[in-house]
């Protein structure tokens, strides 16, 4: 493939018996072992992973923790931007840090199907390592297992997630109040149409990349500097709409968008006319919606731009009286209309 991420070792891949995965590299044998010595030690190992134990002993630590767990199947699993094993960690580490938490530990358990190229499988490996490394999380624990030829589509990813609850943090649908602002941190849109572009064959002027990034970093200064946070969610499948429809049904609430506000890039946009789509249900993996009282945002904006992943942040709605349990979005020619929850999914295996 020729979509390298900005996190991939490109070291060689080491001499195996085999070119591809066969049934046996799920069976506990030899060829289980030689996997797991060969190709996951030398790039995740630590010293919780090495200890070899059918689980992790985790040391101990002092407050609340928060636990997330995810699935990736995204197809292709190589795409502009990132791949499958960027993904599962960036995605995982966000969950936690939408919980307030800082991330700390990852388990990671494959499922590979029979006849995978093990050279696909050691870049997504090169990958994990890097976006762990990146993100400051360990991967302590996991499990590979192996299905029949036709039976599943190359790799897919189950990752759990456990972070420690920053002190004085309570992030919650239900701190959403009137006078609130909506803060997101860049473009929308930029990995659901990635993903749709490549899958499909598409081609536009401009290539979009998927937005894929931990941001745990940007994150973790912000909850030091603004502890007073209400909400705080990511944007991933049905996009911004779904996740500030869920937000609005949760708290009672009412949210206004601001259409002229919400950063899309010509790229995007463009697709979407062609494809018929709205940017507003596309997946994201690298944004945040923060949901904070007015007074605060003008900090978090100026924390968050600090950061790579914040420079475009900015207000798009605020949370109001009117039209409680609902989200509406002001156009762009002065009108208002109601922005529902998708009945369905957009795009299939895009996470």
């Amino acid at each position: 493939m020729n979509h390298n991420t900005r996190y991939t070792l490109q070291c060689p891949i080491p001499k195996t018996d085999y070119e591809h995965i066969l049934l046996a590299h799920g069976g506990g044998g030899k060829l289980t072992k030689q996997l797991i010595d060969k190709m996951i030690y030398p790039l995740l190992g630590n010293e919780i992973l090495e200890q070899g134990h059918d689980g992790a002993f985790l040391p101990s630590m002092e407050g609340d923790l928060a636990m997330t767990t995810d699935s990736f199947v995204v197809d292709p699993i190589f795409f502009p931007g990132g791949d499958i094993g960027e993904l599962a960690v960036n995605g995982t580490v966000n969950d936690l840090v939408c919980c307030g938490a800082e991330p700390l530990y990852i388990s990671l358990a494959f499922i590979l199907e029979e006849g995978c190229p093990l050279d696909d499988l050691w870049k997504i490996i090169q990958s994990i390592a890097s976006a762990a490394k990146s993100a400051g999380v360990q991967v302590v624990t996991g499990d590979t297992k192996v299905v029949e030829k036709g039976k599943g589509d190359k790799i897919y990813i189950n990752t759990t997630g456990i972070g420690r609850v920053i002190a004085g943090m309570d992030i919650s649908p239900d701190r959403c109040s009137e006078g609130d602002v909506v803060i997101i941190n860049g473009t929308i849109g930029d990995h659901g149409i990635a993903i749709m572009t490549e899958r499909e064959g598409l081609a536009f002027e401009s290539t979009v990349k998927s937005d894929t990034v931990a941001l745990n970093g940007m994150m973790m200064d912000l909850f030091s500097e603004l502890p007073e946070i209400h909400v705080l969610r990511d944007p991933t499948r049905g996009g911004v709409a779904s996740a500030l429809n869920e937000i609005c049904h949760s708290s009672g609430t009412g949210i206004r968008l601001i259409e002229d506000l919400l950063p899309v890039t010509g790229g995007v946009r463009g697709a979407c006319e062609v494809m018929g789509l709205d940017p507003l249900y596309i997946a994201n993996e690298g944004k945040i919606l923060v949901i904070v009282p007015e007074k605060g945002a003008e900090k978090v904006i100026s924390v968050m731009k600090k950061h790579e992943a914040g420079k475009e942040s900015r207000i798009i709605g605020r949370v109001t009286r009117e039209h409680p349990g609902i989200l509406h979005l002001e156009t762009c020619i002065g009108s208002t209309r109601i922005v529902d929850m998708i009945s369905g999914e957009q795009l299939p295996r895009i996470c």
